[in-house]
């Protein structure tokens, strides 16, 4: 049987996971849960870490490498961050050592674009990042990492030129519950999506951004004038916001940018909907196996390259 060669873990707000990684590179063993940093910051990251840990049966020697929110300044060490542009390599030697613990763990650094204009940070997407785009990729790559706070990534030549943050996720959370547009998509989650009021929403936004709030109130207008049903309401807001999100994206970049999309699951589903109604060249990496990759390039470079030297 494989031995154990480290730990990885992704570790965000809200969530945890925890892959035991053998020799050979395959997954031994995977843990999940909800206790991100928000819970660890209250209970403690250490007892976190270790109880999960303790689950997989991990040795007490095993190295950990850690990505995401708890290398923020409110986690368990601040990772800081690495400023771009910079090379994909950078992001392998920036890992901060937590202190105190009797194994060696790790947590690597966000990306930081600190512009007086577009400043943005990221935290965790990096590692993504660096398991879907190899440092050596020859060629100008558009990344697309979709969620909460998407992340779209110029990289040329395997240097990151440049990254945008875009609040669709959470705009969608917040307009949807807690706007006047609540009351149009009451129920939605009920009845199957409308897969064409998304796509007529989406080529919308993304042939006039500057309409987005008049759009979105069509939501509205619509259910009290023409008809509109809730989930028609909900695709709408959706296609109208990610729709704005890629002519955005895409303002940086060209739309000839053939763009790695980052994702899996319903968000998975959702932009690759919106690429092919968008005619946009695309194509797809699974986000864990993304991670992952990320995450085993890092224990590579701190650990076994290392040791191979020795």
């Amino acid at each position: 049987m494989t031995k154990p060669a480290y730990v990885a873990v992704d570790w965000g707000t809200s969530s945890f996971r925890l892959w035991l990684i053998g020799e050979d590179g395959d997954v031994l063993a995977e843990r999940r849960s909800g206790e991100g940093m928000t819970t660890a910051a209250q209970t403690s990251f250490a007892k976190v870490l270790q109880a999960h840990l303790d689950a997989v049966s991990a040795p007490d020697t095993l190295p950990v490498i850690v990505c995401g929110m708890a290398g923020a300044r409110q986690g368990w060490v601040e990772a800081g961050y690495i400023d771009a542009p910079t090379s994909l390599a950078a992001i392998l030697t920036g890992a901060v050592s937590v202190p105190g613990q009797s194994r060696d763990v790790r947590i690597l650094p966000g990306l930081a674009q600190r512009s007086q204009t577009v400043p943005d940070v990221m935290r965790g997407e990096e590692t993504q990042l660096l398991g879907a785009i190899a440092a050596d990729t020859r060629g100008e790559q558009l990344v697309c990492m979709p969620g909460t706070h998407s992340k779209w990534v110029r990289v040329l030549d395997g240097q990151v030129t440049g990254f945008s943050t875009f609040m669709t996720g959470e705009l969608f959370d917040v307009i949807t519950k807690h706007s006047i547009l609540s009351h149009a998509v009451a129920g939605a989650t009920d009845v199957p999506a409308d897969t064409k009021a998304f796509e007529a929403a989406l080529k919308a936004a993304f042939g006039t951004p500057a309409l987005v709030t008049n759009l979105l109130f069509t939501a509205r207008s619509g259910q009290l004038l023409n008809g509109l049903t809730a989930a028609g309401a909900l695709a709408l807001i959706s296609g109208t916001l990610i729709g704005a999100e890629i002519a955005g994206a895409l303002a940086s970049a060209g739309r000839n940018a053939a763009i790695t999309l980052v994702a899996s699951g319903r968000l998975q589903a959702l932009y690759e909907d919106a690429f092919r109604t968008l005619s946009l060249n695309y194509k797809t990496i699974d986000a864990d196996a993304a991670v992952r990759r990320g995450l085993s390039a890092a224990a590579e470079a701190i650990w076994f390259k290392k040791e191979s030297k020795n």
